[in-house]
């Protein structure tokens, strides 16, 4: 199959992989949720020997945390399971452990799917990405507010708490009555589950544990979602000159991160292809990529590769690339 072949081709041979399997689905959550409470527990019960000791327990109870979210992301797909209701129900349940309402981020991420790389349509679901033109035309203070947002101090180290505690706590004004209601009984759970383990546990070593927990998990999942998108040939264009197919294969990475990394992370590096169908369960995206050599031949970035991104500011619609302020500074100069 060719990378440029016909749209109905690729989606015949994507089709058998887009089937769940319950058993398999059924597998990956006891093998995810068991081992993240049972991390949890331990880094709890180790604070009586060592806090240096829970702190590091978090560590891998984070990656579990990652890897619950994945589910709960295959949910808001209809991915995970055959029906609709089985996804809702689920995706609810682990939306509570990330914190996460439902239906909130479901609508906002099939958004982000259906205008990944369209610089008419960008703004929802994405990370704020601004073209030269743009940040040239823009206001002092709107470009104060852009250079704070892409400081990776900022959006790595400030942007788990906002994305958890104040962005995900609230509704948008377009939002429905069941996203509306979902999100207020999200937070009224997850308020009475906080309450009580704090008063049972000790709101001190109960924060201890949960906080670097939610961190770590969050900021994570943004570096996931950041250089996935957000590497120096990636594709935008205008509505116009748009494409899904091009939007998917080459405005989305393969990541290419250890097995272990790989394994805990739900097999999201393999984003293209998530991109190319989101109805694909996450344990089918590795099987299709190694089906095609077609999916092979799209931009692969490794973790030494990937920090490369924390320096894209910009993105060039002359040039096709990223580019940094310091370029930026020059050309608006000239």
């Amino acid at each position: 199959m060719s990378i440029q072949g016909n749209l109905n081709n690729w989606k015949r041979q994507i089709a058998p992989f887009e089937q769940c399997h319950r058993g398999k689905s059924l597998w990956q959550l006891a093998t995810t949720i068991i081992p993240f409470f049972l991390l949890w527990y331990l880094a709890f019960e180790s604070l009586a020997v060592s806090t240096v000791l829970a702190l590091l327990l978090t560590i891998p109870t984070a990656g579990f945390a990652v890897r619950t979210f994945i589910i709960f992301h295959d949910c808001c797909h209809g991915a995970f399971f055959k029906t609709r209701r089985a996804n809702a129900v689920v995706g609810i349940l682990t939306g509570l452990v990330v914190m996460f309402p439902f239906y909130r981020w479901k609508r906002e991420h099939s958004i982000h799917h259906a205008t990944s790389g369209n610089l008419t349509r960008k703004g929802v679901g994405d990370i704020w990405t601004l073209t030269v033109d743009e940040y040239a035309a823009a206001s002092p203070r709107r470009r104060l507010a852009y250079r704070l947002y892409r400081n990776p101090l900022i959006l790595f180290g400030l942007g788990p708490f906002y994305m958890l505690l104040v962005n995900y706590r609230f509704n948008k004004r377009n939002a429905g009555v069941k996203e509306r209601v979902n999100t207020y009984a999200t937070n009224a759970v997850l308020l009475l589950i906080i309450a009580i383990l704090g008063s049972v546990l000790g709101w001190n070593r109960f924060l201890i544990v949960e906080g670097p927990v939610l961190y770590l998990s969050g900021m994570l999942g943004i570096w996931l979602f950041y250089v996935q998108h957000q590497f120096e040939t990636t594709y935008f264009e205008q509505e116009d000159n748009w494409s899904f197919f091009q939007a998917a294969m080459h405005g989305s990475s393969f990541y290419d991160l250890p097995k272990v990394l790989n394994w805990i992370t739900g097999n999201i590096g393999y984003h293209h292809i998530h991109h190319l169908s989101s109805r694909i369960p996450n344990y089918n995206l590795q099987d299709l990529y190694r089906s095609d050599t077609a999916f092979q031949q799209v931009p692969r970035v490794g973790i030494r590769l990937s920090f490369r991104a924390l320096g894209y500011r910009l993105w060039d619609e002359k040039k096709k690339q990223f580019i940094n302020f310091k370029n930026v500074n020059k050309l608006l100069k000239e």
